[in-house]
């Protein structure tokens, strides 16, 4: 399970993004931490703003809720969701995980 932790009234989820994918996607976690996929190389901070919109649209949030606020050029990257429930977002991550899961055995 992606450990969710509050901040006040902000929650933050470590991810680690695997950049230049063929394809994009939440794939899965591994010891608490979110695995992401995103096709854009990671130059010019263009795998953060993916990582980014990839994850607004997961959790259906505007991108202006998010920010990453450790990890700016590392694989390893620390989320900050303003004005978020950590238990909302840890809910919302597990069915993510779980339909991804699902649709790749089928």
């Amino acid at each position: 399970m992606v450990l969710v932790r509050q901040e006040g009234d902000a929650a933050s989820f470590r991810v680690h993004v695997q950049p230049k994918s063929s394809r994009e996607g939440i794939v899965g976690e591994a010891d608490g931490i979110l695995k992401l996929r995103v096709t854009s190389p990671p130059v010019e901070g263009r795998a953060n703003e993916a990582c980014l919109h990839l994850l607004a649209r997961a959790l259906d949030l505007p991108i202006s809720r998010l920010r990453i606020v450790s990890g700016q050029h590392a694989r390893l990257k620390t989320i900050q969701i303003a004005a978020a429930s950590a238990d909302l977002i840890r809910a919302k991550l597990l069915a993510i995980i779980n339909k991804s899961s699902h649709e790749r055995n089928l």
